[in-house]
């Protein structure tokens, strides 16, 4: 057995640092397993940008934020806007560093929870037992897909999280089924990258590129601090009015910094359009009839659809699914972020239901980190 811990968090990315840091600071016997930052380091582009700002950071005690890095490093926010995935990356290094946060570089097959307290049967063949367990899946279990991708031969598909490096598509021909944020970063890298065509599919009109401002996001963070379950005990027309409302900033509209970059000799755009028939019989290209009549022939296709909630899809929850209540894919969750497994917590997307969607982002890192903790030491 390797040992015993008051706290075990399975998971190595922003929520997870940011519940671990307050954890320990408030005397919580705690181990971190996990690959440090992995989906940000191996499912992103190296050469991709934040959407957010240095307001956005980990730090549930407000010391070691963003904007700390940048003054500690002695770098200008106005240099680095947007910012670039490899400056919040450092950022996170860091903090781990100032908070004295060791990450174990294991992973859990299974947690299990036989007699009263947890067992995480690691994949290197040793296992850690737990009082309390924090799991902040990340959303790479959860890659959503339209219901034809099966119909595109496995090696001339990728959802985003998969298509990280674009040399190999140098001279394609790319179809981007989707619209938002990340269909159209995807299209300008493709560009940098030398693709021949981008396509861009989706069912809406072609969102607004425009400078936008997630201040707004600030109030609901602070009143979700200041009363305990209040996203669930908002009305249901409030909730849609808040959702309309991160929707209209976060997936309606689009970043400005990437209208330069989107050469209007590669990227052609069809919007209020849909697939409605695959042909990959050819073996030389995938043939894509669209809603509108239109066929594109792709050399990849590549699936910006976004991200489903099913906690099943979790690998090392199997052991314990069959006592969490889950609805629609995500867990019920108390106002503490505990699930109906005693003991057993989970933060980051899989909480939005409950929370709200601001836990979708780095944004509600600090806020969860408090509410959570806080819940273990009630």
């Amino acid at each position: 057995m390797a040992g015993h811990t008051d706290l075990l968090v399975i998971g190595a990315g922003p929520y997870a640092y940011s519940a671990a840091a307050y954890a320990r600071e408030h005397g919580i016997a705690t181990r971190i397993v996990g690959r440090p930052m992995a989906f940000w380091r191996d499912q992103m582009p190296a050469d991709m940008y934040l959407r957010s700002g240095p307001d956005w950071h980990l730090d549930a005690a407000g010391e070691d934020t963003f904007a700390a890095f940048f003054e500690d490093r002695g770098l200008d926010p106005a240099d680095h806007d947007p910012i670039p995935i490899g400056v919040f990356l450092d950022h996170t290094d860091w903090f781990a560093e100032r908070k004295g946060l060791e990450v174990e570089e294991r992973m859990v097959d299974e947690l299990t929870r036989p007699d009263g307290r947890f067992v995480a049967r690691m994949a290197d063949g040793d296992a850690i037992t737990a009082t309390t367990v924090l799991a902040a899946p990340g959303i790479a279990h959860y890659a959503a897909l339209p219901d034809w991708a099966d119909a595109v031969p496995a090696g001339r598909r990728s959802h985003t999280s998969e298509l990280v490096r674009f040399d190999d598509l140098a001279g394609a021909r790319v179809v981007i089924v989707g619209g938002r944020q990340s269909a159209y970063e995807w299209a300008t890298l493709l560009c940098d990258h030398g693709a021949e065509r981008v396509d861009v599919v989706h069912r809406h009109d072609t969102p607004e590129f425009a400078r936008v401002s997630w201040a707004f996001v600030n109030g609901y963070i602070e009143q979700t601090l200041a009363t305990r379950g209040w996203w669930r005990q908002l009305p249901a027309d409030d909730q849609a009015a808040i959702a309309s409302k991160f929707w209209q900033v976060g997936r309606l509209t689009l970043e400005h910094w990437l209208v330069p970059r989107l050469d209007p000799l590669v990227v052609h755009r069809h919007p209020r359009s849909e697939v409605v028939a695959v042909d990959a019989a050819s073996g030389d290209a995938v043939r894509l009839t669209l809603s509108d009549g239109e066929t594109l022939e792709a050399d990849h296709v590549v699936f910006a659809s976004g991200y489903r909630a099913d906690l099943a899809r979790v690998p090392y929850l199997s052991g314990v699914l069959d006592r969490i209540s889950v609805t629609d894919g995500f867990p019920d969750l108390s106002e503490g972020f505990e699930t109906s497994l005693p003991g057993l917590y989970v933060v980051g997307f899989s909480a939005t239901r409950d929370f709200g969607p601001f836990y979708g982002f780095t944004k509600g890192c600090p806020s969860a980190a408090r509410i959570v903790v806080e819940e273990m030491l009630r």
